[in-house]
């Protein structure tokens, strides 16, 4: 592999842009590519950031030798299949989140990057937030003693979007579920595993997009309540409780550049401002595997990216969630 560490981006895209303008921090890295179905919208963006190799589809720059590794922001739906076909051609993969629609289509994602030895990690950012890592770092040591309770949310008001936009468009896969309430879910298994029960229930926009759902996770000694919605906004404070403290993350808290901490009767604030916009973490951990011939990350695994979409697939099938192309 060369010195600098050469990325294509596969759907230049808002999201994509956000990513890149945290990639453009990280020294070795060099936004070498970009690929869209829509030519002119590649050319848009490569003279935006100054790219090489243009495409106009996935195919030809997965298979152009341009790239060691490419980001992968194209809506949900498409995530899978184009993850498999870049891991074919040896490409290492960050694909943003949810990496599948479901278990069964990260499962394929999985065998398909062992098979090719190619690297492979869900962009599931928040894991690696220097304020996410010092708190589970703090909740591990048993800084609040045993944790009973967990409050996470993600919501804003989208039901004046257009209903073929991605958040409401059933067949691009949409819904508050694999958007954002992946965030609250993530936080729960990251801080207390899997669940031994799962309550949850939706409500649903008129064309069958799910736009607010509640959930509680059981655990044998504990509890987690999440939320996540498109009908309203909501602080996205995040409570993690125990037996001898609290800790609050600074909202948004699947970004925070900080946390709070109320134990004993004294409240301690810290700050932990972020480099850039916050995906600056993930990209240096994607360089660290690749540099080590990894094909998974130690932070954010195979293991880990399933057992997520298994607990996706738990609450979707409690509050009768299903896209149109699903069989």
């Amino acid at each position: 592999m060369e010195t600098k560490i050469r990325w294509g981006i596969v759907g230049p895209g808002k999201i994509a842009r956000k990513f890149v303008s945290d990639l453009l921090l990280v020294e070795d890295a060099d936004v070498s590519a970009v690929a869209s179905r829509s030519l002119e919208r590649a050319q848009a963006f490569a003279k935006e950031y100054n790219v090489a190799h243009i495409f106009g589809s996935y195919e030809e720059l997965f298979q152009s030798g341009t790239v060691d590794v490419v980001y992968i922001a194209t809506p949900h739906n498409h995530h899978k299949e184009l993850t498999v076909k870049a891991l074919e051609n040896g490409i290492g993969v960050l694909c943003e989140k949810p990496i599948g629609i479901n278990r069964a289509e990260v499962a394929a994602q999985v065998n398909a990057s062992k098979r090719n030895n190619a690297f492979l990690m869900e962009a599931m950012w928040s894991r690696f937030n220097p304020t996410i890592q010092k708190v589970k770092k703090m909740v591990g040591e048993g800084a609040i003693g045993d944790l009973k309770y967990m409050y996470a949310d993600f919501a804003f008001y989208a039901l004046d979007r257009d209903e073929d936009s991605r958040l409401l468009n059933p067949n691009l896969a949409s819904g508050t579920l694999l958007d954002i309430g992946i965030y609250p879910i993530f936080l729960s298994y990251l801080l207390l595993g899997m669940p031994e029960e799962i309550l949850a229930t939706s409500k649903f926009h008129k064309n069958g997009t799910e736009i607010q759902t509640s959930m509680i996770f059981d655990y044998s000694d504990a509890q987690a309540v999440l939320y996540s919605g498109f009908t309203s906004r909501s602080r996205m404070e995040a409570e993690i409780s125990g037996t001898k403290g609290q800790l609050y993350l600074n909202p948004r808290w699947h970004e925070a550049d900080g946390y709070t901490m109320v134990k004993e009767g004294e409240t301690t604030e810290v700050s932990l401002p972020l480099n850039g916009i916050g995906y600056y973490y993930e990209i240096k951990e994607v360089h660290k595997c690749l540099k080590a011939n990894k094909i998974e990350s130690d932070l954010w695994s195979h293991q880990n990216s399933m057992d997520l979409s298994a607990l996706l697939d738990k609450v979707r099938k409690k509050c009768g969630v299903r896209f149109p192309f699903e069989t």
